[in-house]
C-alpha cells in the first residue's frame, strides 16, 4: 500500500525554487502518493494572541494541520530569508502551534520528515536548515533525512540535480527516507 506524503516549499514565491525542489524530491520516491501543498493556498492573518482570542484558529491553519495528520511523511524545502524561516512559513508555524493536541506544540505529529533546502547561493549549507534540524524535533518532527543543494541555478537543470556529487549526496538521504517509509 502506498504511503501518503505531503511536500511543500516553505515560501510564498510563485517561482519558488524550494517549491520546485520539494516536488522533485517527492517525485524521486517510490510507492508513495504525494500531495503537493502551496503555502499561497493557506493564507493566514499575522498571528497574534489577541486575534486568536477574538477569532480562534483560522480554518486554513486547521486544514494544513489535517494534511500533516493524514500523511505518513513530510517533505519540506526551506527557503531562507535573512538566515531564517520565511515570514509566511513562520506565521503558519505560529498558528499550527496553537492548535490543541494531545501533546502540546506537536505540529509535525511525529511524522517522518525529509528536510531540504536550496538557494541560489554557493554556500555549502543553510542556516535555516541547521536551525530547523535542532528546533523541529521539539515540535514533533521525526527528521529521518536532510539535504541542502547549493547553487540551485547551477546544479538543478531540467528537473534534475545535474551535479554528480550533489546528486549522490541527495540519493543517500532519499534512500534513508524511502527505507524509513517502507519499514514503518
Amino acid at each position: 500500500m502506498p504511503k501518503n506524503i505531503i511536500a511543500f516549499g516553505a515560501s510564498n514565491s510563485k517561482q519558488s525554487i524550494n517549491q520546485q525542489f520539494a516536488q522533485f524530491a517527492a517525485s524521486e520516491l517510490e510507492n508513495v502518493e504525494t500531495v503537493i501543498l502551496d503555502l499561497n493556498n493557506f493564507e493566514l492573518p499575522l498571528y497574534s494572541i489577541d486575534l486568536e482570542k477574538e477569532s480562534g484558529i483560522p480554518s486554513n491553519a486547521t486544514r494544513f494541520s489535517e494534511f500533516i495528520k493524514n500523511s505518513d511523511g513530510v517533505i519540506i524545502s526551506l527557503a531562507e530569508h535573512n538566515g531564517l524561516h520565511t515570514s509566511v512559513f513562520k506565521n503558519l508555524w505560529d498558528w499550527l502551534s496553537r492548535i490543541p493536541s494531545e501533546k502540546p506544540m506537536n505540529i509535525w505529529d511525529n511524522k517522518a520528515m525529509f528536510l531540504l533546502s536550496t538557494s541560489p547561493s554557493k554556500r555549502p549549507s543553510s542556516n535555516v536548515r541547521r536551525v530547523s534540524k535542532e528546533l523541529f524535533p521539539h515540535f514533533g518532527a521525526n527528521i529521518v533525512a536532510d539535504f541542502h543543494l547549493p547553487s540551485f541555478n547551477h546544479f538543478f537543470k531540467d528537473g534534475e540535480i545535474s551535479e554528480p556529487e550533489q546528486k549522490e549526496l541527495f540519493n543517500q538521504e532519499k534512500i534513508k527516507f524511502q527505507t524509513y517509509l517502507n519499514n514503518n
